[in-house]
C-alpha cells in the first residue's frame, strides 16, 4: 500500500508545526505549503530525510497554489489571519482563501479536506473576523460538501498568542489588561489536541461531512485566565479591566502601527462573545481524542516567566 499523503497549507505556524509532525510521526509523507520556506526549514527534522518537503505558496496568490496539491490524498488548511494588514485581508484569506484551497484539492483528486475554522465565528456577528470565518467554512462545504470542520477555542501551547504574549507583558508592565472586566469565556484547548485532532479527522470515515467543536474540558474566565498565569509564575500585577469603548480606541491606534497590534477593534468585538462549546457539540472524544488538562500543562509552558 502506498504511504498517504497530506498537504497543509500554512503549516509553519503555530498549530501547523505541531501538525506537521504529528502527520510525520504517523508516518505520513507531508507536503508543506507556506510563505517562508527558508524559515520553515526547521519542519523537516519532524520526519525522516525527505518525508517532509516545503513548497512556497502565497494564499493571496493563486497562481503559487497551481499544481501544488498534485498526489495528496488529504488537504488541511490551517491558513487564517486575526488581523488586516497589506495584502493580508480577512475577505481574502479566511473567505475566499479557504474556497481557493477547496477548489484546488477537489481538481487534485484529494479524497479529503481537513478545514480549520474559529469556535463561535458565527456568533460575533459584527467582527470582520467571524463573518468572513463564516463565510469560509460555508465556501469549503459549497464546494467539497464532505468536507471536515473542526473549530479550535482559545489554543495553548509553547507558541501561543495567549499566555505567552501575557507572561512576556507581566515581565516588563506593572498591569495586564481585560476588556470589561475580563469576563469574557473561554474552553482553552491544548495544541497537540488540535493536531491530534486533524489527523484523527483525516482518517476517520464518520469524521466526513461532520463539524467538530475541540475545546478543553473547563470554562474559565478571561481574568481566571490571567490569575492562573500569575499564580503559576508568582508575579503580582494587576489585572486592569478597560471599558470596551476605550479598548476600541486603543484597537484603532494598533491598527496604525507596522507590527502586529496588541488587540484590534475586530478583537473588541470577538471578546464581546464567550468561546464555549454549544451543548450538544461533536467534541475531541468524538475524534478518539483524550484531552489534556490545561492545570497539568501549563506550568511547564510559561516556567520561563517565574520571579527568580
Amino acid at each position: 500500500m502506498a504511504t498517504p499523503m497530506v498537504t497543509i497549507v500554512g503549516g509553519s505556524g503555530f498549530v501547523g508545526r505541531h501538525t506537521v509532525k504529528a502527520f510525520a510521526e504517523a508516518g505520513w509523507r507531508v507536503n508543506v505549503l507556506c510563505r517562508d520556506t527558508v524559515a520553515a526549514e526547521f519542519l523537516k527534522t519532524s520526519g525522516n530525510v525527505g518525508q517532509v518537503v516545503l513548497q512556497y505558496a502565497d494564499i493571496t496568490r493563486p497562481e503559487t497554489l497551481e499544481g501544488k496539491f498534485t498526489g495528496s490524498d488529504v488537504v488541511v488548511n490551517l491558513v487564517s489571519i486575526l488581523y488586516q494588514s497589506g495584502r493580508q485581508k480577512f475577505d481574502a484569506i479566511n473567505h475566499r482563501g479557504a474556497r481557493l484551497i477547496a477548489e484546488l484539492a477537489k481538481k487534485a483528486g484529494a479524497k479529503r479536506l481537513v478545514h480549520i475554522s474559529a469556535l463561535k465565528a458565527d456568533a460575533a456577528v459584527h467582527a470582520q473576523y467571524g463573518l468572513t470565518k463564516t463565510a469560509g467554512e460555508m465556501a469549503v462545504r459549497d464546494v467539497m460538501p464532505q468536507t471536515t470542520i473542526l473549530r479550535p477555542s482559545l489554543i495553548i501551547g509553547p507558541e501561543d498568542g495567549f499566555f505567552q504574549r501575557f507572561g512576556r507583558m507581566s515581565m516588563i508592565s506593572p498591569f495586564l489588561p481585560v476588556v470589561s472586566g475580563g469576563r469574557t469565556k473561554f474552553q482553552p484547548v491544548m495544541v497537540t489536541d488540535v493536531a491530534a485532532a486533524i489527523l484523527s479527522a483525516a482518517t476517520r470515515t464518520d469524521a466526513l461531512g461532520k463539524t467538530y467543536e475541540l475545546v478543553g474540558e473547563k470554562i474559565y474566565s478571561m481574568r481566571e485566565l490571567l490569575e492562573m498565569l500569575l499564580r503559576i509564575t508568582g508575579r503580582g500585577n494587576v489585572i486592569l479591566s478597560l471599558p470596551a469603548p476605550l479598548a476600541s480606541v486603543m484597537g484603532f491606534i494598533c491598527e496604525l502601527l507596522p507590527f502586529p497590534p496588541a488587540i484590534t477593534r475586530d478583537q473588541v468585538q470577538m471578546l464581546k462573545v464567550d468561546n464555549i462549546a454549544s451543548d450538544k457539540s461533536l467534541r475531541l472524544k468524538d475524534l478518539g481524542i483524550t484531552t489534556t488538562a490545561l492545570e497539568a500543562a501549563l506550568p511547564d509552558l510559561i516556567c520561563r516567566f517565574q520571579t527568580r
